[in-house]
């Protein structure tokens, strides 16, 4: 490979890379505003301006290509001072707002300021003003007073949402950016151009005002928006989700997410119509009762009734751990092969940029923890057509709000003599059940999400419940301190006595005669790792922060329940 020198390092570099590429992937940060990876380059900031010898001035490094032998100082007095002057030029009418701008404590321009302005300015005439607080789109707010003219919000709508929407209009220091005439930022990726603005010029509608970076804490975790599987990161103040943003994987999502990823996934979690305790229908209304009143419930009543007139619907919302547990459940149990999930497709959601036409984010998971009828059971459409003709009787539900999707089957499951649900929030579902058990949500617990190119990866939790506190309760200082200030933050919000549906299952399983030995979400999967041919050798260390494509999709058949 070519060899080029940077900094009195030197580097191997692919043909064909910009100076700023080759050292970004050596761990070499030239500052930048314009320039991003996934963008195409359009060197209107500046800011990266390098000396390389030979050369008679300086270069900017994200549209020089690197050459063998070119050598490069990032750090001369030459390139210090022209950085020095860039940022002179950008302060001069940006105002001086910091305190009540969204972007404080991430942007890049206040982290610049600090590390590469002279401290002060020589600019004594009145800023240039600019319209304030436009309303680009739906959810998405500029400022024009802060733009800096990066035109990263133009590309991207060009190149990656394919939707041409911005553009920049006037010139000088009165250059600004607006929407087409009769256009609006509306595109399904939109509020991707605020991750990506470096400075506070256009701010997430949804999220302005809510809190500072510091005052949150966030997690890694996984979309549950589509099959897709976004990785995000979960943000949170108060044990509640203030905002989500895509988090980097180059096999999966790239830089990106849709908006109703980063939208319509998280308002169920912090909403008030959560289900918070375990509820039984006495006199035709749910009442709130403990855990071990509705253990044995539903015990009690799930063994009046034959194998053969019981079904359990997994959930392809659920976790790979949370499936695989109510396949075990269901089998070995129970006794029952009526076994299945519903898929929930949508044609008009996907397209050819992230989302996927099925609107879960677990179907793979769902099906690969074994999640189907047995050879003589019933599959979801047998399943329904066995409760209308009045065979199946007694139906378990996880984590699935079927009657919203479906409401024809609202009468349907009116037939029934028993309906059991696990769900997060009351629903339309829930609204015919005898016996509601509060699940976690994904922002509440551990577990496995594999996406539609059967990619398995992580969720964690962002977000404490009372079942969290229980475990911690008694937990060495030691093991405290690995989870850091979250915890800290946690213990003031409010707290959801909710718990993962695999976790619901072994104790109604215990309650039913039957030991299940899982005590986290953790020995579930090493017991499917043991069990499922696709995740033989793997366990949470080894999926790592960006996840784990499964060699082996056809292991249904290999499942030992």
């Amino acid at each position: 490979m070519p060899k080029i020198n940077i900094d009195g390092k030197e580097l191997e570099f692919k043909q064909g890379q910009t100076i700023i590429e080759a050292a970004k992937d050596h761990g070499i940060d030239i500052p930048h505003f314009c320039w991003h990876p996934k963008l195409s380059v359009s060197g209107n900031c500046r800011m990266c301006l390098v000396e390389v010898e030979k050369m008679p001035k300086l270069v900017i490094a994200c549209a020089t290509i690197a050459a063998e032998g070119m050598v490069v100082h990032t750090q001369s007095d030459k390139s210090i001072a022209a950085r020095n002057a860039v940022m002179e030029f950008f302060l001069i009418n940006h105002p001086l707002d910091c305190p009540i701008c969204d972007e404080a404590g991430e942007c890049k321009l206040q982290d610049y300021a600090y590390q590469h302005s002279v401290g002060e300015s020589r600019f004594v005439e009145e800023k240039v003003h600019k319209d304030k607080r436009v309303e680009l789109g739906p959810n998405v707010m500029f400022d024009g007073e802060r733009c800096i003219s990066c035109s990263r919000c133009i590309r991207f709508c060009d190149e990656i949402a394919k939707d041409p929407e911005l553009t920049f209009v006037k010139r000088g220091d009165r250059v600004t950016i607006t929407t087409y005439p009769g256009e609006q930022l509306d595109n399904p990726y939109s509020m991707n151009v605020v991750d990506i603005c470096p400075v506070g010029a256009l701010t997430n509608r949804d999220f302005r005002f809510k809190a500072r970076v510091w005052d949150m804490a966030h997690t890694n975790s996984i979309c549950n928006g589509c099959a897709r599987g976004c990785n995000i990161e979960i943000w949170t103040r108060n044990n509640e989700v203030l905002r989500l943003v895509p988090r980097h994987n180059e096999d999966v999502n790239s830089y990106w997410m849709c908006d109703h990823g980063r939208l319509n996934t998280f308002k169920f979690v912090n909403s008030s119509d959560r289900v918070d305790s375990p509820h039984l229908r006495v006199e035709g209304n749910l009442i709130k009762v403990g855990w071990d009143e509705a253990y044995a419930s539903a015990a009690s009543r799930l063994k009046a009734f034959s194998k053969d007139e019981i079904a359990v619907l997994g959930s392809a919302y659920a976790t790979l751990e949370d499936n695989y547990v109510a396949a075990k459940f269901a089998k070995s149990v129970l006794g029952t092969g009526h076994l299945d999930f519903a898929r929930h497709i949508d044609p008009n959601f996907g397209d050819d940029i992230l989302r996927r036409d099925d609107i879960t984010p677990n179907s793979t998971g769902a099906e690969i923890a074994g999640v189907t009828p047995s050879k003589n059971g019933q599959d979801f459409d047998g399943i329904i057509k066995s409760i209308k003709d009045g065979k199946i009787k007694a139906l378990y539900i996880l984590e699935d709000d079927i009657i919203a999707i479906k409401p024809e089957l609202e009468n349907i499951f009116a037939k029934l003599d028993l309906l059991i649900i696990h769900s997060t929030n009351f629903n339309r579902t829930t609204v015919l059940a005898d016996i509601v058990f509060p699940a976690a949500t994904y922002a509440e617990k551990n577990g496995t999400f594999i996406n539609f190119e059967g990619r398995a990866q992580r969720i964690r939790p962002a977000m404490a419940t009372l079942d969290v506190d229980r475990a911690l309760e008694g937990m060495s200082m030691s093991r405290l301190d690995k989870f850091g200030t979250k915890f800290d933050r946690w213990a003031q919000g409010k707290h959801f006595d909710a718990r993962a549906s695999w976790k619901i299952l072994v104790g109604l399983a215990s309650t039913l005669g039957h030991k299940m030995k899982y005590g986290m979400a953790e020995e579930v999967f090493l017991d499917i790792a043991n069990n499922i041919d696709a995740f033989k050798g793997l366990d949470y260390d080894s999926l790592g922060e960006l996840g784990i494509k499964l060699q082996s999709m056809n292991s249904k058949s290999s499942v030992k329940i």
